[in-house]
């Protein structure tokens, strides 16, 4: 994955230590400011006041953007960015300003070491561009500018993955070999969407699409209705993930904030206003507790059946009474202090040699992160970005070793003892697992010459 979201854990761990607070202040002043440029689209979509604060609150609401802000991760800051440039792209067709391609291309570059997905948004702008007379702000030396900064801004990450042998294409191509995330159908597909921006936002942001489009007025901006239809074509055709779509519906919902403050500017008609935002508000606040962790996990149990609303499947994986989203969260201390006990259980010279390997990213995290104040050495495993920091000074020769199958030691392992059950009621099913003490590699010599093989990227 492109390193943003690293260097944002690293700067606010080094300002805050290791707390919610550091994992969740850039998150959520990201929805902070998804807001706020929702609601200046909308103005630079001419919207009065009400279309501003209508758009704001429909891009606040939105269950997958509630979600995405409450945690550190790539998703929370993908908005903000694709909004921006939908900012500087509206205030260009507006203007005529093609300088503004110099920020524009600032915050695409900084949008790729984010995450790649911010390439199929240039590439929808590009040819919702081309496709209208607004192809005018292309072919100039500002354009070629801002395509070179952020060219260039992304560039050391892309030699990065070339060095590496495009390790980002291999979890892709994993990924779906096995078949972790869920197929969606077309109609599938768009249900989701509706689900997750609010079922009550659904006719802002279709009217919003609409206007973009076939709306008079707007016909300049119908480039940006384009990019939409683009993204959407792009996903549906590549089976790509059912949220990926989420950061461009903001734009969606300042335009039909828009149209709708028009369509009910008659006195008579402006309490139906008011009466639709409340509506809005009303079911948002009602789906925020299945996208964000504001319930104790027993009340948001009964909370969710109550209503028979809860987080939709997005990968093939076995939950718990949790949904994935949730249930990831917890288990993981719990996981290193039964750890911790096993370690600290063995003799002192053999506790030297013995590593400690995660099978997936989740476990070796865990140790790294809550091992240091039990007393744990660094974790090693296969899994991502563990397999290029290889097995440290371990040769094999004594581990313990998380989530993988007794068979499958005993095939690598002259010994291979339980040692540990490990499991927390509310984790999602696969850290449910015993954890073994293997011994005596068997039909090898050193951890290092077999480390390729262990190699494992979904």
């Amino acid at each position: 994955m492109p390193p943003l979201t690293a260097f944002q854990a690293w700067l606010t761990r080094a300002l805050f230590g290791d707390s919610l607070l550091a994992i969740r202040l850039i998150a959520s002043l990201a929805g902070a400011a998804l807001v706020v440029l929702t609601g200046l689209l909308a103005r630079e979509l001419s919207g009065g006041s009400f279309a501003q604060g209508l758009g704001a609150l429909a891009a606040a609401l939105a269950p997958v953007s509630l979600a995405f802000h409450s945690y550190l991760s790539m998703n929370a800051l993908e908005p903000v960015i694709w909004m921006a440039c939908a900012l500087l792209l509206t205030r260009m067709i507006r203007t005529g300003n093609t300088r503004l391609w110099i920020p524009f291309g600032l915050l695409a570059g900084f949008g790729l070491l984010n995450k790649h997905t911010t390439l199929m948004f240039g590439f929808a702008v590009a040819l919702g561009l081309l496709l209208t007379p607004e192809r005018r702000l292309l072919f100039n030396r500002w354009c070629f500018l801002g395509g070179a900064l952020a060219f260039a801004i992304f560039l050391p990450n892309l030699v990065w993955m070339a060095r590496h042998g495009w390790p980002f294409f291999e979890l892709l191509a994993n990924i779906r070999r096995d078949g972790r995330d869920i197929a969606f159908k077309p109609l599938q597909f768009l249900a989701l969407q509706v689900f997750f921006e609010n079922p009550a936002a659904l006719p802002i942001w279709v009217t919003g699409l609409a206007t973009l489009l076939a709306g008079r007025l707007s016909r300049p901006f119908r480039a940006l209705g384009i990019v939409y239809l683009v993204m959407l074509a792009t996903l549906l055709a590549s089976h790509g993930k059912v949220y990926y779509l989420s950061p461009i519906y903001p734009l969606l919902f300042a335009a039909g904030a828009g149209a709708i403050e028009a369509s009910l500017s008659l006195p008579s008609r402006r309490w139906v206003r008011w009466a639709y935002a409340g509506l809005v508000l009303l079911v948002g606040l009602l789906l925020a507790p299945t996208a964000m962790p504001v319930l104790s996990p027993e009340t948001y149990v009964r909370y969710t059946r109550a209503l028979h609303i809860g987080q939709p499947r997005i990968e093939n994986r076995a939950a718990s009474t949790l949904p994935q989203f949730f249930a990831d969260r917890f288990g993981w201390p719990e996981m290193a202090a039964a750890v911790a006990r096993v370690y600290r259980s063995l003799p002192a010279e053999e506790r030297k040699r013995t590593g400690i390997f995660g099978n997936d990213y989740g476990q070796a995290g865990a140790i790294d992160f809550y091992g240091p104040r039990l007393g744990l050495p660094k974790a090693i495993g296969g899994h991502q970005t563990y397999w290029y920091w290889g097995p440290r000074e371990y040769t094999g020769e004594s581990l313990i070793v998380l989530g993988d199958r007794r068979e499958v030691l005993e095939s690598k392992f002259e010994s291979v003892t339980p040692v540990a059950e490990i499991g927390h009621p509310y984790a999602m099913r696969q850290e449910h697992f015993t954890a073994f003490l293997c011994r005596g590699p068997k039909g090898w010599t050193s951890l290092s010459k077999i480390w390729p093989k262990l190699k494992r990227f979904n």
